[in-house]
């Protein structure tokens, strides 16, 4: 009885069976929820479709971007039911069973107002990263993937309605998904810095390039994009996301650092509330290089887009931009390496001097700092961007530094190295810098002059003595008294230095001679010291035995 009236009272339904069932593991079981009725769970935890449960909607659904699509036909549905499992899956984690990451509908499939549901499927489904490592591992469902990002490459290339932020949002976590990793150490790591000879090094290419350039093709389609808008993106793209993307650029693989170049100088371009952080970021980077590592892939590439950037600053310049100069583009000619990027760094420094003339005893100033002693290649092109720097500055500029540049080009003049000594001739070349220098002929003669006479006189290449008597013509040409001048106290010097050298000759004959008559004296004196104290011994024995 009492059984009977408890079987009529109803029951509390329990957590168990409640709309969202789960399992122990917190999987969603099987006949819980609407999701599950379409898309089950495989044993694996991979979702599988239901394709009776698929093919009954409730009229429509909602697309990942917020507006509705319509309904599709039962063939259709069941077909998108079954390919939609990989894309949820991929949420959970990397999908590496060989049936559970499938192709989805191509958008020329669909509706138009279907494509924007499939694009954030599509992009959800890229998320999964496949290991490259091993070339013959899951080849099919690489190769779905690489068809998947081309696809979206192009709908984002054709889209025609501004991005929502759902839109944004899965673009940049699938980017973020595929390109952030750690970058493999470098293999110049293990090398001291005097080897740093890169280009004889063969670089370590990206395996996953395959989909890292169809990945990194979507992002810069999306910013270049007008369809793309800069106040909803810097949500996303903000200065986490471009730290991040300044860490590549130590990538080995030249193809990624283009893309990197190409992309940061879009973001700076779109995003103008990212520019002073994208400006301070990058000179962290030269810092680290600078004063700590020496060792840095994208120091050129980096170069390339600041050239672009400060072509474009607004004049006057700012306190902040010159700055930048003193502090880590003159400081740039430091390292060993300066070589690899020095075309880039001499065309932003040019930027400067052209913008404003004033900087170019400044740069001019630093170059000197710099200078190199023992490495005659770096040398060669200090000189060669010395000379471009001195054809843009003005007389008021270059009389301001023309005492410490012309004892260091006095030093180079005389440089063993041929070709350290016949760059700095070609110098006279140029006919601005020869203006200058004849202008200012009376200050720069009396330094030089010593160089050129002794260049003259004994150089060993024949080249270097020839283009020197061009150069002292000229002088002579301009000025033959301060010339007359300047070859009589030259003549005088050598005269003083003859003496001093013979004065300094004769007193070490004087010491030589004297130390030798000393070690002659000094052994007689030794004989006799040792003499006298052998009879002391002997005395002193015979004191001892005569008192035992």
């Amino acid at each position: 009885m009492i059984k009977q009236i408890l079987g009529k009272i109803p029951r509390k339904p329990s957590k168990s069976s409640s709309h969202s069932d789960l399992n122990g593991d917190g999987r969603v079981a099987n006949g819980g929820s609407s999701l599950n009725s379409s898309y089950g769970l495989n044993s694996n935890g991979t979702l599988k479709s239901n394709s009776k449960s698929a093919n009954t909607g409730s009229g429509g659904s909602h697309s990942g971007n917020g507006t509705v699509a319509p309904l599709s036909t039962s063939s259709n549905r069941t077909n998108q039911a079954k390919k939609l499992a990989p894309s949820i899956a991929s949420q959970v984690g990397p999908v590496m069973s060989p049936g559970a990451y499938e192709a989805l509908p191509s958008f020329r499939d669909v509706s138009s107002s279907e494509k924007p549901n499939l694009f954030i499927r599509k992009l959800h489904m890229c998320c999964v990263v496949f290991d490259f490592n091993d070339p013959a591992k899951h080849l099919k469902e690489k190769d779905i993937k690489r068809q998947t990002l081309l696809e979206l490459v192009d709908y984002v290339s054709s889209v025609n309605s501004k991005f929502n932020e759902v839109t944004v949002q899965e673009i940049t976590k699938m980017v973020t998904a595929n390109l952030f990793r750690t970058l493999p150490s470098s293999n110049h790591d293990s090398k001291v810095a005097e080897t740093y000879e890169l280009e004889e090094e063969e670089p370590t290419l990206e395996p996953a390039w395959s989909h890292l350039q169809i990945v990194y093709e979507i992002l810069y389609r999306f910013v270049a994009s007008s369809e793309t808008d800069a106040k909803l993106a810097k949500r996303y793209i903000d200065h986490s996301f471009v730290l991040r993307l300044l860490d590549l650029f130590d990538s080995e693989d030249q193809r990624e650092r283009e893309y990197l170049k190409t992309i940061l100088h879009r973001t700076y371009g779109k995003f103008m509330v990212h520019r002073p952080f994208i400006r301070k970021a990058i000179n962290n980077i030269f810092y680290q290089f600078i004063f700590e590592t020496e060792k840095h892939n994208g120091i050129a590439e980096l170069l390339e887009i600041l050239g672009s950037i400060i072509n474009g600053f607004a004049l006057p310049l700012k306190e902040e931009h010159k700055l930048f100069l003193v502090r880590a583009l003159i400081p740039l000619h430091k390292p060993k390496c300066v070589s690899m990027y020095h075309q880039q760094l001499s065309y932003c420094i040019m930027q400067f001097v052209e913008k404003d003339v004033k900087l170019a005893d400044t740069v001019i100033r630093g170059l000197l700092k710099y200078w190199p002693i023992t490495n005659s290649s770096k040398e060669v092109m200090f000189l060669g961007e010395l000379e471009e720097v001195l054809e843009a500055t003005q007389a008021a500029e270059f009389q301001r530094c023309v005492v410490p540049l012309f004892h260091q080009i006095g030093r180079c003049l005389n440089s063993l190295h041929f070709q350290v000594a016949e760059r700095t001739l070609f110098l006279w070349n140029n006919d601005h810098i020869r203006n200058l220098i004849t202008q200012n002929c009376k200050v720069i003669l009396p330094i030089i002059f010593p160089a050129l006479e002794k260049n003259t006189r004994g150089h060993w290449n024949q080249a270097v003595q020839s283009l020197t008597l061009n150069v002292r013509k000229i002088f002579l040409d301009a000025d033959p008294t301060l010339f007359d001048e300047c070859l009589m106290r030259f003549q005088e010097d050598e005269i003083t230095e003859r003496e001093k050298q013979e004065k300094r000759q004769s007193t070490w004959k004087k010491l030589e001679d004297v130390a030798a008559s000393k070690a002659i004296s000094n052994e007689a004196v030794l004989g006799s010291m040792f003499a006298s104290s052998v009879s002391i011994a002997v005395s002193a024995n015979q004191l001892a035995t005569a008192g035992g």
